[in-house]
């Protein structure tokens, strides 16, 4: 099932809080993407419908294990293209904005072959 690219900002969000913080709370979402509590809310209904989150009674936020696959996939693109870009001269705020993007439009295909051809760059430095 193909998800639209805010419901991927989500859940790479709530993996990275979840990284840095330990417990992930919807306020959370809110105030590290600076959305409103409301939007936030909705997005995390939706999400737990579709099965990729669960929310427990005091309103702690667990990434089911299609989320997870899913939040993992999006930071792994968006580290990697960011620090890419970093490491071709690319400011480092911009880098960040433009991995951003193509996070969520690059292909399976494409991106391993960006990493493999990084990787033999790499190895022959």
């Amino acid at each position: 099932m193909k998800i639209r690219e805010s419901a991927e900002d989500y859940l790479e969000t709530i993996l990275i809080l979840k990284n840095r913080n330990g417990d992930v709370r919807s306020i959370d979402i809110a105030t590290e993407l600076g959305f409103s509590k409301p939007s936030v809310s909705i997005a995390m209904k939706n999400l737990r419908q579709n099965g990729y989150i669960t929310v427990d009674h005091k309103g702690y936020i667990t990434l089911e294990e299609s989320g997870l696959q899913i939040a993992e996939k999006i930071y792994e693109r968006h580290t990697f293209l960011s620090g890419w870009f970093v490491e071709l001269g690319v400011d480092p705020a911009v880098a960040a904005e433009d991995a951003c993007r193509m996070e969520h439009v690059i292909s399976a295909e494409t991106f391993d072959a960006i990493k493999n051809h990084v990787k033999r760059v790499k190895r022959k430095q």
